[in-house]
């Protein structure tokens, strides 16, 4: 009997379910903010240079002649951000003049930004513009290095030392880090914090996913997977409404760090997974949770009746295979799941290159910072409604396939679509960008059931590096864009489609599946497989010989 049938027994999608999952969901929609929360706390303002300490020549109550004289302006009548006059242009007060060849020179004495929509961000406080604008982005690259590598880190120590244990230190970490960089008085110092908050983020979606999934029977997986996605919207409207409200950006820092202290309190009351327990001999600790579990579930009875004896035989024959020590190299060395990896390295970088690349497109909205924001989370909610119902009654390989397709072909179309047709553009690259944000979310799930609990944790960990890597090649597709305007959105299209393909050819069906719990038994459920399917082609093979000799044929 496999281990969702000891949870059916307890419960099923219980009262300790549902209450797990949202105290586990909870977190990861906060966790969208810290993702997008440059967008506000480095957005980039109108600026133009300081007025020299010294002038003369005008009142200092007569600023806006002061800028004209000072200032040149660019084509579009604005002035320029990074340049001024050596000397005041006093002539350019008078209507109608123009002047040519004026000696210019950098903004010696600082910028002077509009503090009409941000009070003050990091750009401002350190002048993060001209010469300097290349740091902004380069304080988001650390930030998506420090995913690349907590996906490494904490998928690896997962399997070790449980989900449990990693995702406590996560919320501390975030929460200490996330606090301190509304502290830190330089730019350095922001960018060490913000790689450690960026290493966090995979810990808590990597071990969350997985506590959900291990405790959640078959029939609850599909939807408790996409209600993560859903979290993550969530998270991405919280932040617009939350940096609406609060401005100033150390106050925003803080105010979406501080949470994951309250996070910490209440996941120490988070049982382990009793599946990683099993695996790892500990089971008086397995059957404790299972107890408790079934108590809360108001099966209070049939808990008091478990014995270690009697959880271990659920699972017996699966786990008396499995290996003291885990590698990266489990991840190649069988075929089963070198095939599985393998995928999944192809799905988790094309997926994430064509989001990214497309969620830089989608940028140009011309509207509110803030309700382009929410629009980006509103996006995801239909598509994401559709998601859920084909993964829960046609399957996840069909799922995540078709919403991969579907994006590269909405890629691809736009670049036929012309410039002035603004409307159908937006709408098409809105679509696509539903669809990938749906099928990153149904890559997730599909992972965590395709790899066995054995090494689950790292197997993610290590897929999801190439998401990471595709992160931060999506700018890199894009500067391609400088040799011809069609290779960005050629490359988003093609890849996206291509991991479709391979998921559609090369991965098998989870749908009403129950998880894996070794690499063994993964191995003997791929020989069945192929046994099966050698013999229905066999078959086949037979039945057109029999067609092919029949005597209506003969007649004929």
């Amino acid at each position: 009997m496999a281990f969702t049938d000891l949870l059916d027994t307890l419960g099923g999608v219980g009262r300790f379910q549902l209450v797990y999952t949202a105290l586990l969901l909870l977190p990861c929609g906060l966790l969208a903010c810290h993702n997008f929360l440059q967008n506000f706390t480095a957005a980039a303002v109108p600026h133009h240079c300081q007025l020299p300490a010294n002038h003369t020549g005008a009142t200092t109550n007569d600023s806006g002649a002061w800028l004209r004289a000072t200032i040149p302006l660019d084509q579009h009548g604005v002035p320029e951000p990074c340049q001024r006059f050596t000397e005041p242009q006093w002539a350019l007060l008078s209507p109608n003049t123009s002047v040519y060849g004026v000696a210019t020179e950098g903004c010696k004495d600082g910028w002077v930004y509009d503090r009409s929509v941000f009070p003050s961000t990091i750009v401002m406080e350190w002048d993060l513009v001209c010469e300097a604008r290349t740091l902004r982005d380069l304080a988001q690259s650390i930030y998506m290095a420090g995913v690349l590598l907590g996906a490494a880190v904490f998928g690896s120590l997962a399997d070790r030392l449980g989900r449990k244990v990693p995702l406590v230190w996560s919320y501390l970490q975030l929460a200490v880090s996330g606090a301190a960089t509304a502290y830190i008085d330089s730019f350095s110092a922001y960018c060490v914090f913000r790689f450690l908050m960026g290493m966090t983020f995979s810990g808590i979606i990597l071990n969350s996913l997985s506590l959900v999934v291990e405790w959640m029977p078959t029939r609850g997986r599909t939807v408790a997977g996409i209600l993560l996605g859903f979290s993550f919207t969530v998270g991405q409207l919280i932040l617009a409404g939350v940096a609406y409200l609060i401005r100033p950006w150390r106050w925003l820092q803080f105010a979406v760090s501080a949470p994951f202290l309250i996070f910490l309190l209440y996941s120490w009351w988070l049982p382990e997974s009793s599946r990683w327990l099993l695996l790892h001999g500990k089971s008086q600790q397995a059957l404790r949770n299972l107890q408790k579990v079934a108590a809360m579930n108001g099966r209070r009875a049939e808990g008091q009746r478990l014995t270690k004896e009697v959880v271990s035989s659920y699972i017996r024959g699966e786990f008396a295979s499995v290996r003291t020590s885990n590698s990266i190299l489990d991840l190649f060395r069988t075929p089963a799941i070198r095939k599985v990896t393998c995928c999944l390295m192809v799905v988790w970088f094309s997926n994430s290159v064509a989001y990214y690349g497309l969620a830089m497109d989608l940028q140009k909205f011309g509207l509110s910072i803030y309700l382009v924001q929410a629009l980006f989370g509103i996006i995801d909610i239909p598509a994401m409604l559709v998601a859920t119902t084909t993964m829960i009654y046609v399957g996840r390989r069909a799922t995540v396939a078709s919403f991969l397709i579907l994006a590269g072909l909405m890629v691809i179309a736009n670049m036929f679509v012309p410039e002035d047709m603004q409307t159908l553009r937006t709408a098409q690259a809105a679509l696509g960008k539903g669809c990938l944000a749906s099928s990153f979310i149904c890559v997730y799930l599909f992972t965590g059931e395709l790899y066995p609990t054995e090494i689950r944790q790292m197997g993610m960990g290590f897929t999801s590096v190439n998401a990471r890597l595709g992160g931060l090649a999506a700018p890199l597709v894009t500067t391609l864009g400088e040799i011809s305007p069609v290779l960005p959105p050629l490359g988003f299209g093609t890849t996206s489609i291509l991991a479709g393909l391979v998921v559609l050819c090369f991965l098998t069906e989870t749908r009403n599946v129950p998880l894996v719990e070794t690499i063994a038994a993964m191995e003997r459920r791929m020989k069945e497989a192929s046994s099966k399917k050698e013999a229905e082609e066999k078959s086949e093979e037979i039945a057109l010989q029999q067609l092919g000799s029949s005597p209506l044929k003969e007649t004929i």
